[in-house]
């Protein structure tokens, strides 16, 4: 199998089906790609081990970093339809990340990236890969080496923060454990937005399966919200006002 790097090249021009408030929608790469400089992570498929448990969420993670040095738009392609894509987003609590389905495989197949997968019952899917692309010319890509298997080695998020900016810091992240209903859980989300930082919320109470004492075991309190950021325990909503500063 030949894998050849596109770098210099234009990407191919191809239209995608995708969904939008239960309408068809089709996308061609010129809306995706003209007059921006776009971030492209290319995977076997949606739901598979490596794409779910790193390679999705580790860009989703560095978005706001990304978006710092530059990136106007983060991609993720596969060769799957637009109900899995979508599906698979709102799974994995997906926000920063835009899932384009190449359901026929017509660009995977331009950027000369479509494989056959049929032994493991596949059929045509994408080989990994991470691009950036500025203005629709690739600028560089990071294709994973021809393994046995699924080799998952230079497409990763960080390898493109790095060719991005080697300086660029990795970003605290930030949880709250919240409970609906919750008052101070809504002030100390509104005190995060207002400072535009990127949080997971962990919902507490009946029906999540956390309950007051899970809190208390990471915690100390058996309270909400709890505010985590960097691994350190800030505390509630008050305390979260005077960590940033207000």
């Amino acid at each position: 199998m030949k894998l050849t790097s596109m770098e210099g090249k234009r990407v191919p021009q191809a239209t995608f089906r995708t969904r939008a408030d239960n309408q068809w929608r089709d996308v061609t790469s010129d809306q995706i790609f003209k007059g921006k400089t776009v971030i492209v992570f290319s995977l076997p498929g949606a739901y598979t081990p490596t794409c779910s448990s790193s390679h999705l969420p580790r860009y989703n993670e560095l978005a706001p970093t990304f978006h710092e040095n530059g990136v106007d738009d983060i991609l993720c392609f596969s060769v799957n339809d637009a109900f899995v894509m979508d599906a698979w987003a709102k799974e994995l609590g997906v926000e920063n990340i835009h899932l384009v389905p190449d359901g026929n495989g017509e660009f995977t197949q331009g950027m000369g990236m479509l494989v056959d997968k049929s032994d493991l019952g596949f059929g045509k899917r994408s080989w990994r890969y991470s691009m950036l692309v500025k203005d629709g010319v690739i600028e560089k890509m990071f294709i994973e080496p021809d393994k046995p298997g699924d080799p998952f080695e230079v497409s990763d998020a960080d390898t493109m923060l790095r060719y991005i900016n080697p300086e660029a810091r990795d970003p605290e992240f930030i949880t709250v454990f919240t409970r609906e209903g919750c008052p101070h859980c809504a002030r100390a989300k509104a005190l995060l937005k207002a400072q535009n930082l990127v949080f997971e919320e962990i919902h507490t109470g009946m029906g999540t399966g956390i309950s007051s004492r899970s809190i208390r075991a990471v915690s100390g309190r058996s309270t909400v919200p709890q505010v985590f950021i960097g691994g350190r325990h800030i505390g509630g909503a008050d305390d979260l006002e005077k960590y940033l500063g207000k």
